[in-house]
């Protein structure tokens, strides 16, 4: 009886350590206050990781709104046809009608229309420039027959003059809108002296110099003259060189693709070949597809590099701090507390980098897109998820630490 009672007495003289959260919340503070510099710059590659990672799905979701108002703005208001009489019949001639243009812009839904083809020239026929007289590099510019309302379809940026009207164009005037990149070679700089381009022998007077287009870039680089004018002096295009382009509004591209065919050949509507635009939400579907998966791949190596830069300065913690570990130990704490303790040590370091990223994303996204005069978009999802992130990387980082730590003798400890 005395011994039970001894027995029990003892039993509950040696009372089981407990490792209370708030203890295990002030412990893992302090080993991280102990040095501030090595916790901050421990953090840094996590701060890095999920700055990275929050920064990148923004953009990819501000970039896609873009993308999208851009295809809708361009692609989607864009048709193009093509024809194709002579590979139908090789008698039947041109497609395109003398009044094609004013057949097609009385469609519901079109904005302007025009027909345009390559002049092909003779392989001794140069183009140069008047008064300058400079050649375009090897002579060779490509010469482009143009309706009007080409020009108007493909929205240029002029940065000098204007484009030539239905007036110049009627009357079959020698006049030509050059692009920036032919004005450049041919020296061309200003339109107050007057100048000329000579294709061959035939002077064209320089209307108008464009600087950028929303379509058709390669009209950059091109002497564009009017479609009258070149049929007077080159001929009418050779075999299905003609196309039209028309510009559409917004959501008419489908419809004026089926009409306009039938609406320049009632008789053979077979003759021409209508391109309609691309589905936008395919094209952006992919666009954001191939850019998630890059991104999303750097975000990922940045978040490795900030966990191993964790896992590194964690152990080379616990080697340093073997002697409190051992004392720790001594004093009645289990290998799980130890475990613990630098667990929740380099959680806190992962959760403060997660939140400090965050934070440094969002302002990234939001930056980038006042600079481009955007709408930022972040997802909640996003920003909710990236703190936890930082905290299951810092966790995963110091698992090796911490069970090594746990390892350690108190003995052992207590000797170095």
């Amino acid at each position: 009886m005395i011994r039970g009672v001894l027995r029990t007495r003892r039993t509950r003289l040696v009372e089981p350590s407990v490792f209370s959260f708030g203890d295990l919340l002030g412990e893992s503070l302090a080993g991280m206050l102990q040095r501030p510099a090595r916790s901050a710059l421990t953090a840094l590659g996590t701060v890095l990781g999920v700055g990275t990672f929050v920064a990148i799905l923004g953009l990819i979701a501000t970039t896609s709104s873009q993308i999208d108002g851009r295809f809708n703005s361009l692609t989607a208001t864009e048709v193009s046809l093509e024809d194709k009489a002579s590979q139908q019949n090789e008698f039947a001639g041109p497609a395109f009608p003398p009044d094609a243009d004013d057949r097609v812009e009385k469609l519901n839904g079109v904005r302007s229309a025009g027909v345009y083809w390559p002049v092909r020239l003779d392989a001794a026929v140069t183009v140069r420039s008047a008064p300058v007289g400079q050649v375009v590099g090897d002579g060779k510019a490509e010469v482009v027959a143009a309706s009007p309302g080409v020009l108007e379809a493909a929205e240029p940026t002029l940065s000098q003059g204007r484009i030539y009207d239905d007036l110049m164009s009627d009357n079959g005037a020698y006049v030509a809108v050059i692009g920036s990149g032919v004005a450049s070679r041919l020296g061309i700089t200003t339109l107050e002296t007057r100048p000329a381009v000579f294709v061959g022998d035939q002077p064209f007077t320089v209307t108008g110099i464009i600087e950028k287009t929303e379509r058709k870039a390669d009209l950059l680089l091109s002497v564009v003259v009017p479609r009258t004018t070149a049929e007077k002096i080159w001929g009418p295009p050779e075999g299905s060189s003609a196309m039209m382009l028309i510009s559409t509004e917004l959501g008419a591209a489908q419809q004026v693709a089926r009409l306009a065919p039938t609406a320049l050949r009632p008789d053979h509507p077979e003759y021409l070949k209508a391109l309609p635009p691309p589905d936008p939400r395919m094209l952006r579907s992919g666009v954001s597809g191939d850019l998630s998966q890059l991104f999303l791949l750097l975000a990922g190596i940045c978040l490795v590099i900030g966990a191993v830069g964790i896992a590194n300065t964690t152990l080379v913690s616990v080697l340093e701090r073997t002697g409190e570990i051992g004392l720790r130990r001594a004093l009645g704490a289990r290998a799980r507390h130890i475990t613990v303790q630098f667990l929740a040590e380099s959680g806190v370091l992962g959760a403060l980098g997660g939140l400090i990223g965050t934070s440094l994303g969002v302002a990234t996204v939001v930056g980038v897109a006042l600079a481009r005069d955007w709408t930022p978009v972040v997802h909640p999802a996003t920003a909710a998820a990236a703190p936890v992130i930082g905290l299951v990387t810092g966790v995963l980082a110091g698992l090796y630490p911490a069970w090594r730590a746990s390892r350690i003798q108190p003995a052992e400890a207590l000797r170095r």
